[in-house]
């Protein structure tokens, strides 16, 4: 994400929220990395009475983000925020400095001398998340850079400090905590591995968004719930989380982004059927909001349903990569059995005398279910549904 002004890190977290994610962080493809810390122990007796600038799990002091950015036109930046390291402040708080215990230790890129040295911020935030990737992609070698990425994010969440410390009781206030914090610190554990309260689907998958001047294909995934052991839970409160990602292709022409200069070659999104709706009603749903967004038009879930979304569409769509959580009874979410993605429009429709609208577009979806209670086995009931359609 690039790094705050040293010199400006006495006035932390203002100089966070102003000093803007830099270039190319900005990259819609991107994954991009800022920085928190949990480090606030301070070892060295030279700063005996200073205190940490940052408390433990809130954004590191050498952090940037975008919350000033147009929210239009945007993506939400960083994606997510690893270990960056701290700064100590004195107690009159007119100097800020860096004592070695607040830093990531690291092996010294000279060849004599020290074996170690330390680095810290997005520079050491990256090389975490890179490291992350790493073992994923090692695990999971048939898994796609969208898929990748989008585990990364859909393991993130944010610390209590950072809920603590910026405002997210309404959807504009929750824009802002994401374009701080990104959607939070990624857990390697929950990336690998589905635990018995926590089920967790990853669809990768492809569809051709146009043919010539047109919309073309949406899909729709049939999610093997565990219908029964939903039902049986009734009115106990779940959440179902889903993340979608995949790559644009930036217009050559960088000629803006109004009408048919779109900036992005394509646009994906996912909703989800509602409890009310049969599966044709929902296509229809589907269809009228393609024609919305062209337009411009304002258009919304459905009419109970937006208010279960943490973030809602209207944020969540920004980018390449769009992640939400809905919340709301067992009962409810053993009736939400499908869950489409279908595209919107790109400078690759404007352009289809060139052949652009030939092209297809993959994506990574990854869908999760969590329950409070650890008593309820999720995981075995759709391993057998997977299983039994596998073998057919």
């Amino acid at each position: 994400a690039g790094n705050t002004d040293l010199d400006a890190h006495i006035h932390y977290p203002n100089s966070n929220i102003t000093d803007q994610v830099h270039d190319p962080g900005q990259s819609w493809n991107a994954l991009t990395v800022g920085a928190h810390t949990d480090k606030v122990t301070i070892t060295e007796t030279q700063f005996n009475g200073w205190a940490p600038l940052a408390e433990a799990g809130d954004i590191a002091p050498g952090t940037t983000t975008s919350v000033t950015w147009k929210r239009t036109k945007w993506p939400i930046k960083p994606d997510v925020v690893f270990e960056g390291g701290n700064a100590a402040i004195n107690q009159g708080r007119t100097r800020v400095d860096y004592p070695n215990s607040l830093l990531l230790l690291t092996t010294d890129r000279a060849i004599t001398g020290s074996t170690f040295t330390w680095t810290a911020d997005t520079s050491a935030a990256s090389a975490q998340a890179a490291n992350m990737a790493a073992i994923l992609s090692n695990e999971y070698p048939a898994f796609w850079p969208e898929t990748l990425r989008a585990l990364m994010v859909h393991s993130a969440e944010w610390t209590p400090r950072m809920r603590a410390a910026y405002p997210n009781a309404n959807k504009g206030d929750r824009e802002n905590l994401l374009r701080t914090c990104g959607y939070g610190v990624p857990n390697l554990s929950r990336a690998r591995w589905s635990a018995s309260n926590q089920l967790t689907l990853i669809a990768q998958d492809e569809l051709k968004p146009f043919e010539g001047n047109r919309m073309k294909h949406l899909n729709v995934h049939n999610i093997p719930w565990p219908t029964a052991e939903l039902r049986a839970l009734g009115a106990t409160e779940v959440k179902m989380k889903v993340t979608l990602s995949y790559f644009i292709e930036p217009n050559p022409a960088r000629r803006g982004w109004a009408h048919k200069f779109r900036y992005q070659s394509h646009g994906l999104r996912f909703d989800v059927k509602t409890p009310t709706e049969t599966s044709e009603q929902f296509i229809t749903r589907l269809n009228r909001k393609r024609w919305d967004e062209e337009l411009g038009r304002d258009t919304v879930t459905s009419s109970g349903d937006s208010a279960q979304w943490y973030f809602g569409e209207h944020i969540r769509s920004k980018g390449s990569l769009h992640s939400d959580v809905w919340t709301g009874t067992a009962a409810d979410l053993a009736e939400r059995s499908q869950l489409a993605v279908y595209p919107v429009v790109g400078w690759w429709r404007e352009r289809h005398s060139e052949g652009h609208t030939t092209k297809r577009a993959r994506y990574s979806l990854i869908v999760s279910i969590s329950t409070p209670s650890t008593e309820v086995d999720l995981y075995t009931p759709v391993e057998t549904q997977v299983v039994t359609e596998v073998e057919r």
